[in-house]
């Protein structure tokens, strides 16, 4: 549109001084009279990157690329020097220009914007580029700056980025926002003994006295939180699978999980890549599939182009592992693989559709291990990974829905959690069998073509479903994807001279409002003479009646749920729990389970000590594995969570017997294990602990367990919390087992807060409100752990009032999961009426408090809250 004024060399020098046209911009002057045209006021540079912010550089910004070089020294406390072009197209440049920069003005040490020098503007984590020094079409900033150290992740031999959701510009100014893709070089120089892995190829490397440098490729266009590299000592491995050439980077040292390790983590990734590519009808979309294991990584993995990372515990097992290590290692590895497609491909517009990358990766991981692992019971697998993890969230009065507001993503952080990873593949479960599997793939193959190498929300998914089915996604989508919470159910049988004549089904949302959850689920009835009949409810009003039921004999029990397909808190029917033992099916086993725990936390069927006797008689008789983990874990959260510390101190004899002869009983290695670990949890007398602790001082592990390093460290843990009186210091002795470098580190952090001495317990506490003591999370997250075990709370409880107030910073400086991961090992195992208290004091001193890490905070303490209720 041409502008014409009239007065116009007045007005355009007014313009100018404004900074609202460029000089080389053409004025039409003419006579006649226009309507007036507002300037539009630059946007205000405000902290983070807020909605507004992003939404008007998306309209203005375009061909976007930048050159990175960044020389990394020796010293991990050494400077990073660097220097960055960024090249754009600017279709508006009546404006300033905002660049995303979270670091000190002083790191910036000069900005050229289109081979003119300007001055340094930089406030409120933004480096602001002049609108009299842009110009509409292609533009060129130049700038000499020192990278920023708090997402690069610094080791003394090693680090690594991790920039998701908005860590990119704590790093290198940036336009941090998903939908401005762009491609990446980079050229890095490091010290001559380290190894890189980057988003692109290698495109050539130089070597010096002491340095080398290396040039990669330019990347795919990808988003800024996907840009990635690792650098450091570590082992190159290269292999070709399927066609497919394939660098992994790792720091592993024991040569045994190497040896049992390699092979399976490329052949899951090659399964994976081959799933994806028939599922989806669209080959791998970019230039290479590479990866890394990290020690102590803060995620299980990330999803980087052409540089994934992962954790390397997950990846590299021993002979030790269990079938459930097994699995979860190939679903973390299909799940990163999955995000090539589901997020990386097609990326959410704004993260408050984080979720959908989230719950895709998810989804297609559950399916590529049904078909990867031998022996995978995917539908097991499902009700374990999920539903437990799902319920802890959407049970607490700090729920949240899977689709969440977001005004600025300097709060994206607070938006991950379990109901994205587990709440949300429920849903997508139970939306592809409203579909049918058939239309929902079509779907998904017809939304990643048309967004292909772009960014799209969920209503753009939701249409492209909705034309394929003649449900109603947009009412089911309010309930399901809008809204937080879940439906409790319940249930009567009406019966005459002994025979079953009708079942009605109820529900009603947890919080008495008059929502609805559509969904299909089964009802299993098993009859006295042992025959069973399975019927599907589909649940599309708030009150059913249950069909084909009818029947000369009424049903024994019933098992509500029992494919574990359905979400929400079924009832319990009254003979169900002497009737476990003849269920068949594990899942039906599985999902009876999760309903029994669900129900004794909501005071609506058995206490806790009744439901403890339930599972100690069904451990003896269980044998599905992932039912054992399953069970021992519901067994051990009602021990430490909801027994009286009397009452669990009474009880301990018994069960650490119980627990030993099962275990001894129990044919499978793997299940062996589980056991293992679970008599090691609630281990309280001395005749256990000694027990214990000779298993570990002569590393002989009971007949039939494999225990490896990692497992001896866990025991050493174990023994020093309870403060087992050896001759020899427990943790000083095991600190000289162990072997790899970076073990030995984490150890070497743990030790002060397992140490038998309070004041160094207080110190190692006091110590983590410095920034730099925080640096390694997962560390961080198990020292607190230990801090807080319930043999430590009359000594830790003191803390908690500390922990709280430090939350919001930790928000601020660490990573996505770190303030839940932070609140959960610090409150996890508390159920004192003061602990509670302290929460709710601190809730109440701030009423303005962040509204998502209130809700944090509100699901993290849901255990103390419901301890109150339940320990009587």
């Amino acid at each position: 549109m041409k502008l014409q004024y009239k007065n116009g060399a007045r007005t355009s020098v007014f313009l100018l001084s404004l900074g609202l046209l460029s000089c080389s911009k053409k004025l039409v002057v003419a006579d006649t009279a226009a309507p007036a045209i507002t300037p539009t006021a630059p946007l205000a540079v405000v902290a983070g990157v807020s909605e507004e912010l992003a939404q008007d550089r998306a309209r203005r910004i375009s061909r976007l690329a930048y050159a990175l070089h960044l020389t990394i020294p020796v010293g991990k406390a050494s400077p990073i020097a660097a220097t960055e072009t960024v090249r754009f197209h600017l279709s508006d440049a009546a404006q300033p220009v905002q660049l995303d920069f979270k670091e000190q003005t002083s790191n910036l040490k000069r900005v050229a914007v289109n081979g003119q020098p300007v001055a340094i503007d930089h406030h409120d984590e933004h480096l602001v580029l002049p609108a009299p020094s842009l110009k509409t079409g292609s533009n060129e900033v130049q700038i000499e700056f020192t990278a920023g150290n708090q997402s690069l992740n610094r080791n003394e031999d090693f680090l690594y980025t991790l920039l998701v959701p908005d860590r990119a510009r704590t790093v290198f100014p940036v336009f941090d926002q998903p939908n401005l893709k762009a491609s990446f070089g980079l050229t890095l120089t490091l010290p001559k003994s380290w190894q890189a892995l980057a988003n692109g190829p290698l495109q050539d490397s130089t070597v010096a006295t002491e340095s080398k440098t290396y040039r990669f490729a330019p990347s795919d266009t990808i988003s800024t939180y996907l840009f990635s590299f690792a650098a450091g000592k570590f082992t190159r491995v290269a292999r070709t699978l399927g066609g497919r050439p394939m660098q992994f980077l790792h720091r592993e040292t024991d040569q045994d999980k190497v040896r049992l390790s390699l092979d399976p983590i490329f052949q899951i990734h090659a399964d994976a890549l081959k799933f994806l590519e028939q599922y989806t009808a669209i080959p791998y979309p970019f230039h290479k599939f590479d990866f890394v294991a990290l020690p102590d990584f803060q995620y299980g993995g990330m999803e980087h182009v052409g540089a994934i990372d992962y954790k390397a515990s997950t990846l590299f097992l021993d002979e030790g592992a269990t079938q459930d290590q097994k699995i979860a290692r190939s679903n973390l590895i299909a799940h990163e693989t999955a995000h090539m497609w589901f997020g990386d491909l097609v990326t959410m517009q704004w993260f408050n559709d984080v979720w959908m990358k989230e719950v895709f990766a998810n989804f297609m991981a559950d399916k590529i291990t049904q078909v990867a692992v031998a022996n995978s019971n995917y539908d097991l697998k499902f009700v374990i990974d999920h539903y437990p993890a799902a319920y802890g969230v959407d049970r607490t009065t700090g729920a949240n829905p899977i689709r969440q507001e977001l005004d600025n993503l300097k709060d994206a952080g607070s938006l991950y959690g379990n109901i994205i990873y587990h709440k949300a593949p429920i849903m997508m479960r139970q939306l592809e069998r409203l579909m049918g599997e058939g239309p929902f793939r079509l779907g998904l193959q017809e939304y990643l073509k048309k967004y292909s190498f772009g960014n799209a929300t969920w209503p753009d998914l939701i249409q492209i479903l909705d034309e394929r089915t003649p449900a109603d996604l947009q009412a089911w989508n309010q309930v399901w994807v809008n809204q937080p919470g879940r439906p409790i159910f319940d249930y009567q049988l009406q019966t005459k001279d002994g025979s079953s004549t009708e079942v009605v089904i109820t529900q009603q949302a947890e919080d008495k409002s008059d929502r609805l959850w559509p969904q299909l689920f089964e009802v299993l009835l098993v009859y006295p003479n042992g025959r069973t009949k399975e019927v599907t409810v589909n649940m599309n009003q708030r009150q059913v009646v249950l069909p084909q039921v009818e029947s000369k004999v009424a049903p024994a029990f019933m098992l509500f749920n029992s494919t574990g397909l359905g979400y929400g808190v079924f009832p319990v029917d009254k003979q169900l729990t002497t009737g476990l033992g003849q269920l068949q099916n594990p899942v039906a086993r599985a999902a009876a389970y999760v309903n029994l725990f669900e129900n004794m936390l909501l005071g609506r069927s058995l206490a806790p000590r009744q439901l403890l006797e339930v599972y100690r008689k069904m451990l003896p008789q269980e044998k599905e594995e992932l039912n054992i983990k399953l069970l021992t874990g519901q067994l051990t959260d009602i021990y430490w969570k909801l027994l009286k510390p009397a009452d669990r101190l009474a009880l301990a004899p018994t069960l650490e017997r119980e627990l030993w002869q099962i275990m001894q009983q129990n044919p499978a290695a793997n299940s062996k294990k589980l056991l293992f670990k679970a008599y090691q949890s609630v281990a309280l007398t001395k005749e256990a602990q000694t027990r214990l602790y000779q298993i570990w001082n002569k590393e002989q592990a009971p007949a039939g367990v494999k225990l490896t390093e990692d497992d001896y460290t866990a025991l050493a843990l174990a023994l020093a919390v309870r403060d087992y009186p050896a001759s020899t210091p427990i943790l000083p002795k095991q600190l000289t087992r162990i072997q790899n470098p970076d073990r030995k580190k984490r150890m070497e952090f743990l030790m002060p807060a397992l140490s038998p001495d309070v004041q160094t317990r207080d110190t190692f506490f006091a110590s983590l409100s410095d920034e730099k003591n925080r640096e390694k999370e997962a560390w961080v997250t198990a020292a607190l752990a230990y801090l807080h075990h319930p043999l430590r709370a009359a000594t830790a409880e003191k803390y908690l009032p500390q922990s709280l107030a430090l939350l919001e910073e930790i928000q601020q400086t660490g990573d996505i999961f770190f303030p839940y991961s932070w609140l959960q090992a610090t409150l996890g195992f508390y159920q004192t009426p003061s602990a509670a208290h302290t929460v709710r004091e601190f809730l109440a001193a701030h009423p303005g408090y962040n509204p998502k890490l209130r809700a944090k905070l509100l699901q993290a303490a849901d255990d103390v809250f419901r301890a109150e209720r339940l320990v009587l």
